[in-house]
C-alpha cells in the first residue's frame, strides 16, 4: 500500500500559497485603486489651480482662481464641480480650509507681491531707502509739531491784539494774504496753469475694504516677515509700478487717475485725494524749510526787523517776539507752496535748503497766489521728486489698510479695464485643503487629505 501523506501535505500548501497570492493580488488591487483615486483628486486640483485667472496675472503678476468663473455665482462649490469636471467623479470632497485673497487684509496678496518683487527686482532696489526710514517719520512728526507751533502763535497773536484793541497795519504785512490762502484751495495754490486736475469718482461703500467681504476658513502657512522694513518697502515700489499718480498715469479707463493718493488719502475722488496728499507734503516741507529759516541768520535778520516794523506801527512793540515767529511760519509756508508747484509740474524740490536754492523772498509773500504771481518752483537737480516723495508718505501709512486699498484698486480696473464686472477680490481663492472619501468597493472607503496652494518658496 502506498500512502498519501505527501500529497495532502503539498495540497494544504498550495492553497496556502493560492491564498496568500490571492491576499496579495486584493492589496495589490485595493492600493492600485486608492492610488487612482489619489491621482484623480490630483489631476483635478492641478487643473482647476490651472485656471487662474488671466488678467490679475497679466497686470497685478498674482496668482488666484476666480471660483465665480466669470457668473454672478461665488460659490465654493464651484470649485468642486470644476474637479469633477476634470475627472474625480465619485469622490466626495469636503472643504477643510480655503484662502482668499483678501483675507487677514489681504496677507495672501502681500506674499505673492513680495515674491514678485524679491524674483524680479531683488532687495537692491531698496536697499539705500532702508536706511533713510527713521528721517522720513522724523520729518512728518517735525511737521506735525511746528504746525500746531504755527496755529497756537497765530492764536495768541490774535488775542493779544483783541486785549489791546489794537492791529497789525496791512501796508507791507504779508500775513493777512498768507492767512487767506491757508483757507482756499490748496490745489488752485501748486498746480501748473496747464494741469488738467481728474474729475473721477468712486463710490467708498462699494470698495473691498468697506463692504463685508467672504473670508476663508482652516489655517495655512504664512510668510512672518511681511512687515519688516525691506518687505514694506518693495511692496510700495510694487504699487508705485503698478498704479497711477497725479504725475505718472496708468492704464485707461480707471474709475480714479490718482490711485496711490486714494491709498495715502482714502477719499472718494482725484481731487480730494490729490488735496489730501498735497496737505500732507505741505507739512513736511514746512517743517524742513522753517527749521532752516532757523539756521539763516540774514533771513532771521530781516524777520525782525518786518516783526518790529509792525509791531511799533501797532503800538505794540511788546508783541514783536510773537510776530517774528508768526512771519518766520508764514515765510516757511509760502516756499513749501513753491515746492510742491515744482513737485507738480514734474520737478524736483531740494532736499535740504540754503540760502542758494531758497525759492521765496519775504516781499513775494504779499502777491503769492493773487493775479501777480507768476513764480514757478525751481528743479533741484539733487533733489526729491513727486514719485519720491509719494514712497515716503506710504511707507508712513498703516499696512494694512495699504493693502486693503491697493485690493480696492485691482478689483475696479479690472472690472472696468477688461470689462470682467464680475470679478470681486474676495472670490479669488489662493490655497485649498480637501479632505476626500472615495468608495472602493462595497464596504470600503478611502479618505485622504489634498493640499494646494499659490506658492513660490
Amino acid at each position: 500500500m502506498k500512502k498519501g501523506e505527501v500529497t495532502a501535505f503539498l495540497s494544504l500548501i498550495f492553497i496556502l500559497i493560492i491564498s496568500f497570492i490571492s491576499a496579495m493580488i486584493e492589496s495589490t488591487v485595493i492600493q492600485t485603486e486608492k492610488n487612482q483615486k489619489r491621482l484623480d483628486v490630483d489631476r483635478a486640483v492641478f487643473s482647476i489651480f490651472g485656471e487662474y485667472q488671466k488678467q490679475l496675472l497679466e497686470e497685478y503678476e498674482v496668482l488666484a482662481i476666480d471660483i465665480s468663473y466669470g457668473t454672478a455665482s461665488y460659490r465654493e462649490e464651484n470649485l468642486l464641480d470644476r474637479m469633477r469636471y476634470y475627472g474625480s467623479v465619485g469622490i466626495e470632497h469636503d472643504i477643510q480650509g480655503i484662502q482668499y485673497l483678501s483675507d487677514k487684509n489681504g496677507n495672501a496678496f502681500r506674499e505673492q507681491v513680495l515674491d514678485y518683487m524679491e524674483d524680479t527686482y531683488g532687495i537692491s532696489i531698496i536697499r539705500d531707502l532702508a536706511g533713510m526710514t527713521g528721517q522720513w517719520q522724523e520729518q512728518e512728526l517735525n511737521g506735525e509739531e511746528l504746525g500746531r507751533q504755527d496755529s497756537e502763535w497765530n492764536t495768541q497773536l490774535e488775542e493779544t491784539l483783541e486785549e489791546n484793541e489794537s492791529m497789525l497795519p496791512a501796508e507791507e504785512n504779508p500775513l493777512p494774504n498768507v492767512e487767506s490762502l491757508k483757507q482756499s484751495s490748496l490745489l488752485q495754490l501748486i498746480l501748473p496753469r496747464e494741469y488738467q486736475l481728474s474729475g473721477r469718482q468712486i463710490n467708498l461703500s462699494e470698495q473691498p475694504g468697506a463692504r463685508t467681504l467672504r473670508k476663508g476658513k482652516g489655517s495655512f502657512y504664512m510668510r512672518q516677515d511681511l512687515n519688516g522694513i525691506e518687505e514694506r518697502l518693495l511692496f510700495h515700489e510694487y504699487l508705485l509700478k503698478k498704479f497711477s499718480n497725479a504725475v505718472e498715469t496708468k492704464g485707461e479707463n480707471r474709475s480714479l487717475s490718482y490711485e496711490i493718493e486714494y491709498m495715502i488719502g482714502g477719499k472718494g475722488s482725484d481731487s480730494e485725494n490729490l488735496e489730501a496728499v498735497a496737505k500732507k507734503l505741505l507739512a513736511i516741507r514746512f517743517g524742513m524749510n522753517y527749521l532752516y529759516l532757523q539756521t539763516d541768520t540774514e533771513k532771521q535778520a530781516e524777520v525782525e526787523a518786518l516783526a518790529l516794523t509792525l509791531s511799533t506801527l501797532a503800538a505794540l512793540p511788546a508783541v514783536a517776539g510773537i510776530v517774528k515767529q508768526v512771519l518766520l511760519a508764514a515765510w516757511a509756508f509760502g516756499e513749501s507752496v513753491m515746492d510742491l508747484r515744482s513737485l507738480m509740474s514734474g520737478r524736483k524740490a531740494a532736499l535740504v535748503k540754503n540760502s542758494g536754492n531758497w525759492q521765496l523772498s519775504l516781499s513775494s509773500l504779499m502777491t503769492l497766489g493773487t493775479g501777480e504771481d507768476t513764480q514757478e518752483g525751481m528743479d533741484a537737480e539733487d533733489g526729491l521728486s513727486y514719485t519720491d516723495y509719494l514712497r515716503i508718505l506710504l511707507f508712513l501709512q498703516n499696512e494694512d489698510t495699504l493693502t486693503m486699498k491697493a485690493l480696492d484698486r485691482v478689483e475696479q480696473n479690472i472690472r472696468l479695464e477688461k470689462n470682467i464686472t464680475n470679478f470681486c477680490i474676495d472670490s479669488c481663492v489662493v490655497k485649498l485643503k480637501l479632505q476626500n472619501k472615495a468608495i472602493i468597493r462595497e464596504g470600503l472607503e478611502y479618505q485622504f487629505p489634498v493640499y494646494f496652494g499659490y506658492e513660490t518658496a
